[in-house]
């Protein structure tokens, strides 16, 4: 049996350092210590957080509907002392609703959208001088809400004064601070804003995940219970390959419990809980690379009709470390450092290197079943190629699927720029862990402990007696006879001719 621990255990402490790296752990309280403006267009801009929000009136939960809102706690702005013989134009505040975007900036001259009033359509009277070009909604009244604070002559600091917003209708909001005075440079933003929900502090496009995660839980509960339950039956029976399908189920199971509780955890007190999060993340990886090296060794044959992988443990074992490495990197910056309801393109870069492994796992797995289907077909060995093809059907349809949905996926994420969908986001990872444990359903059922377990192990008599009758006409062909063959036949004795046909075996 593949000694994965020896790999997996000094990876997992290796990934353990990404989390001194990851952001801060805050989400539906969003802090900014410090956050410096940055320019963009004609502008300069501090990006506050964007989630989606559920109203009060149409919360997750209709029966005891919260309050929806957003709040400003102690946002303070700070400029460099030498630059504070002037008295400054507003620093805003403004959040919107996403179908409102168009309402924020206006077309200057030359076509471009401007989201600060320049000096030529101040002359115009359309807007005033360094303040932002906004105008009302039509469908949300009242909205875009802009407010903010400016700096008085001689003073570093000014406070924006603390206040709640009540979320009436449901969107995907946008909270950015903008400033438009070129002269405040190197200014700074302290303080933190609370997000809510009807039903808590998890942002909209997670909420659906707590109660996903809850029956998840059950799911692999109801699994585990059935497969141990078939493992006390039959534990004399039990092979090595049933040993690594009982460490997924327990993996998946603590994975999910952990999910479950990090998101409950999250939602009573809007921080996200760190410890949690990252080991919900790190018995995730661990999970789906063992499922990977396993699919991969029973397609290699392992235990059925190869004692050992010989040369080749090395390869898996190194090819399951990169995956497990790669991945875990991806889900601490997905999850750990989760600020707000993003889709995380920048990211890419990162998910490039787990995608080409998963096809490289791939491309493995169906050689080498095709390998070992024309082994069992040669040797005859019925029960066990009836298993294998049903194992290779399973895998197949789940590459197609999963092919079809990363085509659905693209498809989606293309099309939803600005997070408008946000609602149904959550469908697009609890997908991927409906399918895992989908496949991991049919492993258990096609592999499941019982009296007949050892038929489908390897024995001595797979490598011979069996490979003998296939094969041994094949491989050893007759040759003409010599002179002096047919000098020395008549002195050929019996135990002469059972020796010839045992090397003739050992050949074979």
């Amino acid at each position: 049996m593949l000694r994965l621990s020896s790999v997996i255990v000094p990876l997992a402490a290796a990934a353990a350092a990404l989390l001194l790296c990851a952001l801060r752990i805050q989400a539906s309280v969003h802090e900014y210590a410090g956050e410096k403006f940055v320019g963009k267009g004609n502008a300069f801009v501090v990006h506050g957080g964007s989630e989606g929000i559920y109203s009060s009136a149409s919360g997750l939960n209709e029966s005891s509907p919260g309050d929806s809102f957003i709040r400003f706690e102690k946002i303070r702005f700070q400029r460099d002392p030498e630059l504070s013989n002037f008295s400054s134009g507003s620093i805003h505040a403004i959040v919107f609703e996403v179908d409102d975007r168009e309402t924020i900036g206006g077309s200057a001259y030359g076509g471009q959208r401007a989201v600060c009033c320049t000096a030529d359509l101040a002359k115009l009277g359309v807007c005033k001088q360094y303040e932002i070009i906004h105008r009302q909604s039509t469908n949300n009244p009242g909205w875009p809400q802009v407010f903010g604070a400016n700096f008085d002559i001689d003073k570093t600091e000014t406070i924006l004064r603390p206040r709640s917003i009540q979320i009436t209708k449901t969107g995907m909001y946008n909270l950015y601070f903008i400033h438009c005075d070129p002269k405040l440079k190197d200014v700074f933003v302290d303080g933190k804003t609370v997000w809510k929900n009807p039903t808590g502090y998890l942002p909209g496009r997670m909420a659906p995940l707590m109660k996903f995660y809850g029956l998840m839980s059950l799911a692999f509960v109801v699994l585990g219970i059935f497969w141990f339950s078939q493992y006390a039956r039959f534990w004399r029976e039990v092979l090595p390959l049933q040993n690594c399908v009982t460490l997924v189920i327990t993996l998946g199971m603590l994975e999910m419990a952990l999910w479950y509780f990090d998101y409950a955890e999250f939602n009573e007190t809007g921080v996200r809980p760190t410890g949690i999060t990252f080991w919900a993340v790190t018995f995730g990886t661990v999970k789906r690379t063992v499922s990977r090296l396993i699919i991969l060794i029973v397609a290699m044959g392992y235990g059925v009709v190869r004692p050992t992988l010989g040369g080749l443990t090395s390869k898996v074992l190194l090819l399951g470390g990169t995956f497990f490495v790669a991945s875990e990197v991806v889900e601490v910056l997905e999850n750990v450092g989760a600020v707000s309801d993003l889709s995380g393109k920048a990211r890419l870069f990162f998910v490039l290197p787990v995608a080409i492994l998963d096809a490289f796992f791939v491309l493995w797995v169906f050689t080498s079943l095709s390998s070992t289907l024309n082994k069992l077909q040669a040797r005859r060995m019925t029960a066990k190629l009836e298993i294998y093809r049903k194992f290779t059907n399973a895998l197949a349809v789940a590459v197609i699927v999963s092919v079809g949905w990363i085509c659905y996926e693209l498809y989606f994420k293309s099309n939803d720029v600005y997070n408008e969908q946000w609602r149904n986001a959550w469908i697009i990872a609890a997908f991927w862990q409906v399918l895992s444990l989908s496949l991991l359903c049919v492993i258990c059922a096609l592999w499941a402990p019982s009296q007949n377990s050892m038929r489908y192990a390897y024995s001595s008599e797979d490598a011979g007696e069996e490979f003998d009758k296939d094969d041994t006409l094949t491989l050893i062909k007759p040759s003409p006879l010599t002179s002096k063959d047919v000098i020395r036949g008549p002195e050929l004795r019996s135990d002469d001719l059972s020796h010839d046909d045992h090397e003739v075996e050992k050949t074979a």
